[in-house]
């Protein structure tokens, strides 16, 4: 009797087992039934959402060049060469961009349209348009393209770089090698990545960094999240092989909207500065100021090296990262409050911001 009741308990412990499991794979298969539609999922959507917004971007540029370098040629040859000429070339290059408006706007990586005389625009439909560089931003490597004479229904939402997460999905759409309409997944695999970290002291931005595959003519392609939004710029890669090793880079979308904003209002990116250098490694609470430059605004307001940044504005700085973008964002002819530590006392000194200028 006591083995026949302790069977029977079994037997309802299986029995509830089962019912939970059969209630978990209903959800599931609700979950997938949202996820997958006609047997094609979320990628494949994004995509017939994105896609006829990414175009690929064919660059030209004439470059002089000599025939010959002239330390290389024996005396006897260059003599009878006589002088060599500068002979022209044409220089072409390749790139990928994102259609932002109804306009044509189109977003591209700056590197891709830099110091060129012509720029062609070719849609998802394989239609060539005209393009047009309105402006570009080395701090950022970001250029904005105007497709010539047309309007455009397809273009890409644009989505927040911030809400993002470590481990959301990433596509990435581009034209590699010239291979147009190509499509990557990954995940997002870290956020804030900084540029200075991989060898680019020029450029001030952090970067949204994934597995997806990106390779040469991926750059300035679009890297959209799973709701089809545009997140992020393709922007380069770190390779031991040439092509993609998992580890490539996005511009947020969050940065691409001030710098088009500011092209699109001035021509260009107007950038507050202050003159100031701090040091990367101080493990204090605030900016330690490592060098100041001379006759800059902040020379000029009072700060001073081994002065320690705590505030800009009321608000609290802790990375030299954040006080450049404070800095950044403002215009010239403001001016700032920058609360620091001299020695053991807490001052507030005034700044009259200026002009970042490029050169």
């Amino acid at each position: 009797m006591k083995i026949l009741k302790i069977k029977f308990i079994s037997l309802i412990q299986i029995f509830i087992v089962v019912c939970f499991c059969l209630v978990n794979f209903s959800q599931k298969a609700e979950v997938l039934a949202l996820t997958f539609s006609e047997g094609h999922n979320f990628v494949s959507s994004a995509v017939k959402n994105v896609g006829p917004a990414v175009v690929k971007i064919d660059t030209e540029r004439l470059v002089e060049r000599q025939q010959f370098d002239p330390t290389l040629l024996d005396p006897l040859l260059r003599d009878l060469l006589g002088e060599q000429g500068i002979t022209p070339e044409r220089e072409r290059g390749q790139g990928s961009g994102v259609i932002i408006n109804k306009n044509g706007l189109v977003l591209t990586n700056a590197h891709v349209v830099e110091r060129v005389d012509d720029v062609s625009v070719t849609l998802a439909d394989g239609t060539i348009r005209d393009g047009q560089v309105l402006g570009t931003d080395a701090v950022t490597d970001l250029a904005l393209v105007k497709i010539e004479d047309s309007t455009y229904s397809s273009f890409a939402p644009l989505g927040n770089s911030e809400d993002l997460e470590v481990g959301d999905w990433a596509i990435a759409l581009g034209t590699p090698y010239g291979l147009e309409k190509t499509v990557t997944l990954g995940i997002v695999s870290s956020l804030h990545r900084d540029i200075n970290s991989l060898g680019f002291s020029d450029k001030r931005l952090d970067l949204i960094q994934t597995d997806a595959a990106i390779n040469p003519g991926n750059s300035g392609g679009a890297l959209v999240n799973s709701n089809a939004e545009l997140i992020g710029i393709n922007t380069s890669i770190i390779t031991l092989s040439g092509g993609s090793d998992g580890i490539g880079f996005a511009i947020p979308i969050d940065i691409a909207e001030f710098v088009l904003r500011e092209i699109i209002e001035n021509g260009e990116v107007i950038r507050g500065y202050v003159g100031i250098a701090a040091e990367q490694n101080y493990k204090g609470i605030g900016v330690l100021v490592n060098g100041i430059m001379p006759n800059s605004p902040a020379d000029e307001g009072g700060i001073k090296v081994f002065d320690i940044i705590k505030k800009i504005n009321n608000k609290n700085v802790t990375e030299i990262k954040e006080v450049q973008k404070i800095i950044g964002r403002l215009k010239p002819g403001e001016v700032i409050t920058m609360s620091v530590q001299r020695d053991d006392r807490l001052i507030n000194v005034n700044i009259l911001v200026s002009k970042m200028n490029y050169q």
